[in-house]
């Protein structure tokens, strides 16, 4: 591996100017200054590895610059194994803090005390920033990083004391005159972690006084452009526009992926001339394959059930709940970054959706025995065809079996097919899954590399189309005809390959399974159905 440049793309921890290539913090998050100004205790939260840390350290250091704010940001994260143990948690907060003011340099008139009186639990953290704040020339700002990290009663008792010296400031109480709170959860969550009730207007809560908390975005495209024409400046060598647009359309702007995959690329690819959007799928395919720490991390909430309440119904097409619990199990997992929104319930981008099924059919995969080269024609084409014979013996030899064993049950046929089509990935091929909550089917499209007849790098495109005939349903062939039509439509392919599933308990043996018949789209194209 090459050696990396003075800066590099970072993906580790907090970006430092001097090292890494970064976007300017600050106009990530402009309402956070006016907030500040305001005196307002207030939200920041978005998933993992989008650049608060950052940001909470730019704000700190700009604002302690310009004279009139001793502005600190430190973490909570050394106290999460204190959850209901207060004494130990004020302690080991206060310690954080001021190490932190600390290491800032600071002059000594700015600094927290070194020790505090000893104090009840429960109120040492409050009385703590009430005695900096008393001695301190400034106003106060504090940023509360990893506030997930607290739990149980600590995190309980550490917002009621930031409540009680919160409505108690206009009497003229020392006290930080802001307070921000960053991590992984909405507002709606620490609302609830103090005692009250999720709505805005809880009074329970000092975080009701803003409508809503502030969520930092993920990049756009002229973002991404930014980010790496400073590579270009710095080493010469350039992103083509499509490799840029490619970037953006596998991570959907999600920072972690942006600079991981430039990483990939410049690094640990050593890719030396202009990067294309052909690196840029290779990249995302090593990043998937290498299941970096923090595409793992995502992948193991699959198993938490909040997660797979949303998570099931989206690969599976089926509808999602309308109580309350999925609701809030909707906002958990929009707050991990796994989904876009709450409303239109879809995987946060390309990327973390293979990622996602990769993972789910592991199981599966350790049951596939096929030869992945043995599907290569002489011409260097694929022979989808012969896959889908071979994937009629694999279900009916493994597929009862597996569909009783896989967690996701509902989604459980999607899986183990896309787990099979994984072996094509394998043979050096590319797979592209689109899938959402309600749409009751599963897009896959294939893409294979070969050598056309004057040597010019040539790819194969094969389209299919996952449905399954649920108990008490209606045959789906009709509507997967025409859903399937959309989809070549979209993708100006001639034929493609419609699956049914048949999950009902009248359906045939399965011994008895994996019919081929042809069929007859709305606009009149000619396509295959299999029936498993």
């Amino acid at each position: 591996m090459p050696a990396p440049p003075a800066k590099f793309f970072n993906t580790t921890g907090p970006c430092d100017p001097q090292r890494h290539y970064m976007l300017p913090p600050a106009p990530r998050l402009p309402e956070a200054r006016t907030l500040i100004e305001m005196d307002r205790y207030f939200v920041l939260h978005a998933p993992r590895q989008t650049g608060k840390t950052t940001i909470l350290r730019t704000l700190a250091s700009d604002l302690t610059a310009e004279g009139d704010i001793a502005a600190l940001s430190f973490s909570c994260e050394r106290a999460k194994i204190f959850s209901d143990d207060v004494a130990a948690a004020e302690t080991i907060l206060l310690d954080s803090l001021r190490r932190a003011a600390v290491l800032s340099g600071w002059p000594e008139e700015l600094l927290p005390p070194d020790s505090y009186p000893e104090e009840q639990a429960g109120t040492r953290f409050y009385n703590a920033l009430s005695a900096w704040c008393s001695r301190c020339p400034r106003r106060v700002v504090l940023f509360m990083d990893e506030i997930d990290a607290l739990q149980g009663a600590s995190l309980v008792s550490v917002l009621s004391q930031l409540r009680d010296g919160h409505n108690i400031r206009p009497d003229g109480y020392p006290f930080p005159a802001s307070v921000v709170l960053c991590g992984l959860r909405d507002l709606r969550d620490y609302k609830v972690a103090s005692g009250g009730a999720p709505d805005r207007y809880n009074a329970a809560s000092p975080f009701n006084i803003i409508a809503e908390s502030l969520r930092l975005g993920d990049f756009t495209t002229d973002q991404i452009a930014g980010l790496y024409d400073q590579h270009t400046q710095a080493t010469g060598q350039e992103f083509t526009k499509d490799a840029i647009d490619r970037v953006f359309e596998l991570t959907q702007g999600q920072p972690w992926l942006v600079n991981a995959l430039a990483h990939e690329i410049t690094v640990k690819m050593g890719v030396t001339g202009t990067i294309s959007a052909c690196q840029v799928d290779d990249g995302k395919e090593r990043l998937i394959r290498a299941r970096a720490t923090h595409l793992d991390s995502l992948a193991a909430r699959l198993h938490d059930p909040r997660v797979k309440q949303v998570i099931e119904p989206i690969v599976a097409g089926t509808s999602p709940g309308t109580d309350i619990a999925f609701d809030h199990a909707a906002s958990y997992v929009h707050d991990l970054g796994l989904i876009r929104g709450t409303r239109d319930l879809e995987i946060a981008n390309p990327i973390y959706r293979e990622v996602l099924l990769r993972v789910l059919g592991d199981r599966t995969e350790r049951f596939v025995r096929a030869d992945p080269h043995s599907f290569v024609l002489p011409d260097g084409r694929f022979d989808l065809p012969r896959l889908l014979e071979e994937f009629v013996v694999f279900w009916r030899e493994h597929g009862e079996v597996l569909i009783q064993q896989e967690g996701y049950h509902e989604a459980a046929c999607q899986i183990i097919l896309m787990a099979f089509l994984h072996r094509l990935v394998n043979g050096g091929g590319h797979l592209d899954r689109e899938y959402a909550a309600g749409t009751k089917r599963l897009d896959v499209l294939a893409r294979w590399p070969y050598p056309g007849p004057d040597g010019r790098r040539l790819i194969q495109r094969e389209a299919m189309e996952l449905k399954v005939w649920r108990p008490g349903a209606q045959d789906p062939q009709p509507e997967g005809l025409t859903q399937l039509d959309r989809y070549l439509d979209r993708l100006t392919l001639p034929t493609g390959v419609l699956v049914i599933f048949d999950r009902r308990p009248e359906a045939p043996p399965w011994q008895e399974r994996g019919g081929f018949d042809q069929a007859t789209t709305p606009s009149g194209r000619q396509v295959t159905v299999l029936r498993v």
